[in-house]
């Protein structure tokens, strides 16, 4: 899958992080991270957003990362999220995103 288009996920409430993923055509990969708790877990964030997208095949794209505590799960399901929808997946339960219970 590409991206395409703009994809957001998340919000700007506290223990949430909002990612923002928008196409570029070459350069690699562009992030500015913006967190509550930059200086204590910056370089974790940073890792886990790079590492979430090259799982993705993500190899060009402007990263924008606004994080207020977020988990690492948390930053794993947004970076997935906006990811699909800047690729235009339909969301609509007709995605399987493989974390079902059995």
């Amino acid at each position: 899958m590409e991206l395409k288009a703009v994809g957001t996920a998340g919000t700007l409430e506290s223990s949430d992080i909002m990612i923002t993923l928008e196409p570029k055509d070459s350069g690699g990969i562009d992030l500015t991270l913006e967190s509550s708790v930059l200086n204590q877990y910056g370089r974790q964030i940073k890792a886990e957003v790079l590492a979430s997208l090259e799982r993705l095949g993500v190899k060009n794209a402007k990263v924008i990362v606004n994080d207020h505590g977020a988990l690492d799960c948390t930053i794993k399901a947004r970076v997935e999220c906006a990811f699909y929808r800047g690729c235009g997946v339909d969301m609509d339960g007709k995605f399987d995103w493989g974390g079902v219970i059995r």
